[in-house]
């Protein structure tokens, strides 16, 4: 055998600079899984007489694969008996290439045999039911196709409504998203005089419009509305119009003065020098002899204020109108109304009518030949005259008069409810005067009594607590935060150990034999009697709280 120089050792080593060795030598490699086997050339005259190498054992020129790679084929080698691979690769006779192929082939043709198992499956047969009640359900969907279509173009058709507020403005209550006909019901606290969602998307609008005018005004910049729209779209992410404006002068007159004014500067393409805008001022009171006053903090808290007892006056109005309405009729101080009445809908109160602004001065425009002809009659040539006559002949065509609009059928006035057969009128009087007095007191109810009135619906089921927790203590007395705390971790709602020691003291001034509170040092124990009846108990507090609700 040959040996190899050194310098044919580190050309193969280096894969770089492979180059071809001086003394060529029969290569014997393993054939390649997808290329056929080539036939080893037979020694020639001046080669060596030693046993070839088998073609299993790899040569110097590539590292042998591993075991297990040459055992195993792609599933492309082994498509057919003709494919040329299975026909001169070596590993063909042994066992172990055979199971490989088996395993290989199994694994290519589960895709295909599952297709094949698909097509040969047979649909089922329809039966004539199935088919009548598809085309039913067919004949359904168009014909509610066609009403959708007649809908959509008949509400197309119809003018759409002015948008305020970056919602429509003249939109019914049941067309009005849930978050504004509801917006009374969810607000938090206790209820009270709450007002309508646009009134108070209208008193935030005066507040931030009051903030950038006060900006621009305190450096004795001249506030136009193009500045004040900007600035409060910026703050409010929503809609701010000439018609908010009017709004905001409607309920508060006395808050700025508009005016129309030229030649201001803009800095904008849009606007020139010569157009007219509406400028804004704020009315202040001046003291004599003083500077120009400043729109300060305080100012602005006081005419937020203002604006809103305002919007909650013109509120009031209507609710008392509504009030007055009722039947029998009510009339509730307007300094003890605590709250609406419950059938009363705030949100439901009108919109408030926007006042007029200060327009720009009327230009004279000439629109048609005849006024054009009478302003440069003197000025034109006879010819060109005669031709401004004629054109203004024939333009002047005798209008159509317009067609009368169709007159709306009057709608029938609501008919009032049918009384109640077999119920006295009197009686019903009188429930009705009963419903009115217990509504009355609810508006005019103050907010210590109504925490009172609350915390008195709670004691009977805080008495039912209150005696289990002694029982399983076990013992005649608790201090006042131990009954509390285990009173609070039984209660069905979360409330503090402040809150309870409250309805534990007002249980103890209502039932004094029951529960009784004791003072010794710095600690106050309380001791319940445990041999009365609880359900006595009970009644008595129910008693006590219906008795209080009907004060």
């Amino acid at each position: 055998m040959a040996q190899c120089r050194l310098t044919d050792f580190f050309a193969r080593r280096r894969p770089g600079l492979r180059a071809k060795p001086t003394r060529t030598k029969p290569a014997w490699r393993t054939p390649s899984p997808a290329k056929p086997a080539s036939r080893a050339p037979a020694p020639g005259p001046g080669s060596s007489r030693k046993r070839a190498r088998s073609p299993a054992e790899p040569t110097r020129d590539e590292p042998a694969p591993p075991a297990r790679r040459r055992l195993r084929l792609p599933a492309n080698a082994v498509s057919g008996p003709s494919s040329p691979a299975a026909a001169g690769s070596p590993e063909q006779s042994s066992p172990q290439s055979k199971k490989t192929k088996k395993g290989v082939l199994s694994a290519s043709q589960r895709p295909c045999l599952a297709a094949q198992e698909d097509k040969d499956k047979v649909p089922s047969k329809v039966t004539l039911s199935e088919l009548k009640s598809c085309l039913q359900r067919a004949q359904d969907l168009g014909a509610r196709v066609q009403e959708l279509k007649a809908s959509a173009q008949k509400n197309a058709g119809e003018p759409s409504a002015p948008e305020d507020e970056g919602h429509p403005a003249g939109l019914c209550g049941e067309q009005m998203p849930a978050y504004q006909r509801f917006h009374a019901l969810a607000q938090p606290g206790p209820p009270g005089l709450v007002l309508p969602y646009k009134y108070q998307v209208l008193a935030e609008m005066f507040r931030s419009m009051d903030t950038i005018v006060s900006l621009l005004y305190n450096r004795s910049e001249t506030v136009t509305f193009t500045k004040v729209k900007q600035g409060v779209q910026d703050m409010m992410r929503k809609r701010f119009e000439e018609r908010n404006v009017g709004q905001i002068k409607t309920v508060y007159p006395g808050s700025y003065h508009f005016r129309q004014e030229r030649y201001i500067p803009t800095f904008k393409d849009g606007i020139r020098r010569s157009d007219y805008q509406l400028t804004i001022e704020p009315l202040l009171d001046q003291q004599a002899g003083s500077a120009a006053p400043q729109l300060t903090a305080s100012h602005l808290l006081q005419r937020r204020q203002v604006f809103r007892q305002k919007l909650l006056a013109r509120v009031q109005e209507h609710h008392r109108a509504f009030l007055a309405s009722l039947n029998p009729p009510m009339e509730v101080p307007e300094d003890q109304l605590t709250r609406w009445h419950p059938r009363f809908n705030v949100d439901e109160v009108p919109d408030v009518e926007p006042a007029e602004l200060p327009q720009p001065p009327t230009v004279e425009k000439l629109a048609s030949a005849q006024e054009v002809l009478a302003r440069a009659r003197s000025l034109m040539s006879p010819r060109m005259e005669k031709a401004l006559s004629d054109l203004a002949q024939r333009t002047a065509q005798p209008s159509s008069p317009p067609s009368a609009s169709p007159a709306l059928p009057a709608t029938p006035p609501a008919t009032p409810p049918a009384a109640l057969k077999g119920v006295s009128q009197a009686l019903l009087e009188r429930i009705r005067a009963k419903e009115a007095q217990k509504q009355l007191a609810q508006m005019t109810r103050r907010p210590e009594r109504e925490q009172r009135l609350q915390r008195l619906e709670r004691l009977p089921e805080l008495a039912r607590v209150l005696r289990g927790v002694f029982v399983s203590e076990r013992k005649p007395a608790l201090t006042m935060a131990v009954a509390c705390a285990k009173m609070a971790g039984s209660y069905r709602a979360a409330m503090s150990p402040g809150e309870m020691e409250k309805h534990v003291q007002l249980l103890s001034e209502l039932l004094p034999n029951w529960l009784s509170l004791h003072r010794i040092r710095t600690d106050t124990y309380v001791k319940l009697d445990k041999a009365a009846d609880l359900a006595g108990v009970v009644a008595q507090l129910a008693r006590l709280s219906r008795a209080e609700e009907a004060l």
